[in-house]
């Protein structure tokens, strides 16, 4: 499976992995073998890690407090508290290790690890002042969140490849039709 890692955060973008949120939600991780795929690909796990029922269960866990919180933090509301405690419960193991070594940066972690790392990403973008504004997707189905470092911080979507490509084809065909054009 491919996972889209748009949000320019390791916690934004497991919080994507369950896509389209107020419509015909999609899961993508069904099951721990989904997971481990994602923690390899997010690089969050630097090579595959064993992944059980009970890991999946923690890890969606994360997801959805991640995505609680995020939403909170974009709508100036308190924190909800049982994502807090589930963030900072993450949060407070064990940590990936890293080592410099002739071939390059090597990572050590297990499961635990990946997802302490993910859990620290997310309590850092939201407590940074210094960190780019947090945006969810403007196209109406996309219910993605991301980190807006473009310039002025004017994107409105999440990714170019699928949802910027499809709000630009939108607005393009809306033009033409205003301008009494036919739409392509």
């Amino acid at each position: 499976m491919e996972f889209a890692m748009v949000s320019g955060n390791l916690a934004l973008d497991l919080a994507g992995t369950l896509r389209w949120r107020r419509t015909a939600r999609e899961e993508q991780l069904v099951d721990p073998d989904a997971l481990a795929s994602w923690l390899v690909a997010s690089g969050a796990a630097p090579a595959p890690v064993p992944v059980d029922a009970a890991t999946l269960a923690r890890g969606l866990a994360l997801r959805e407090a991640i995505y609680r919180l995020a939403c909170d933090h974009l709508e100036g509301r308190a924190f909800d508290p049982d994502g807090l405690a589930t963030v900072n419960a993450a949060a407070a193991g064990p940590a990936t290790t890293i080592a410099l070594t002739a071939d390059g940066l090597v990572r050590r972690g297990d499961v635990d690890a990946a997802l302490g790392d993910v859990a620290r990403s997310l309590i850092t973008v939201l407590t940074d002042p210094s960190a780019p504004p947090l945006k969810e997707c403007g196209r109406e189905a996309c219910t993605r969140l991301y980190l807006d470092r473009s310039r002025g911080a004017r994107r409105t979507w999440c990714g170019m490849e699928e949802c910027g490509n499809r709000v630009k084809a939108a607005a393009y065909r809306a033009r033409r039709r205003s301008a009494g054009g036919a739409p392509n």
